[in-house]
């Protein structure tokens, strides 16, 4: 209303961005006005070169630019197990650790029944075919530790049942540097039942 149509355009963008708001749209947009032009113009290519040239991978569905990513392509890490992630994001977390060496899948979303997403609507039928071969011996569920993730970790336990397959679920607890007077209950009894013997 106030501004000129090119910048009031801008900012209805950025508000389109999840956790931007009408106020930090709007100093997102006067940043990219001070902005140098060629600044400007590699974001927008970069931009554009993500929508353009990412797909998802044939083999775990996680985002990349060659198909198969490069972590199925990897002959080094180990075929008997799969980590289950639900967005590349988390994928990159657990790579971040260096302490898993299978291969992973990525959901790319978690059931949730609240805003419409059941089974179908996240990338189950890719993973039932890649539990047809006969290396896979263990799948690590992690899901976040939230009612959606848990939700479908629950799910895919049991709808793997019968490949007679180790399903196993990342614990959940405190996190290092954390104290005890600020967890909550389900935090604590979590980190509970994950306890093991020193």
């Amino acid at each position: 209303m106030f501004y000129p149509e090119p910048i009031a355009k801008l900012i209805d963008a950025f508000t389109r961005l999840p956790g931007v708001g009408p106020k930090t749209a709007g100093r997102l947009a006067f940043h990219v006005l001070r902005m140098k032009e060629e600044d400007v113009l590699d974001f927008a290519k970069a931009l554009v070169n993500v929508k353009r040239n990412l797909h998802y991978c044939s083999v775990c569905c996680n985002i990349t630019d060659v198909d198969p990513c490069r972590i199925c392509q990897d002959k080094k890490r180990d075929a008997g197990v799969i980590c289950v992630v639900q967005e590349p994001k988390d994928l990159v977390a657990m790579e971040r650790t260096r302490e898993f060496h299978g291969y992973y899948h990525v959901l790319q979303g978690a059931i949730s029944p609240m805003e419409g997403i059941g089974p179908d609507d996240i990338r189950l039928a890719e993973l039932l075919r890649r539990l047809s071969d006969e290396r896979v011996q263990e799948l690590i569920l992690a899901t976040n530790p939230n009612i959606e993730g848990e939700a479908t970790a629950g799910y895919i336990a049991r709808l793997v049942r019968p490949f007679e397959l180790k399903v196993t679920r990342i614990a959940h607890g405190l996190p290092v540097g954390g104290d005890l007077e600020y967890a909550d209950e389900v935090t604590l009894s979590k980190a509970l039942e994950g306890r093991r013997e020193l």
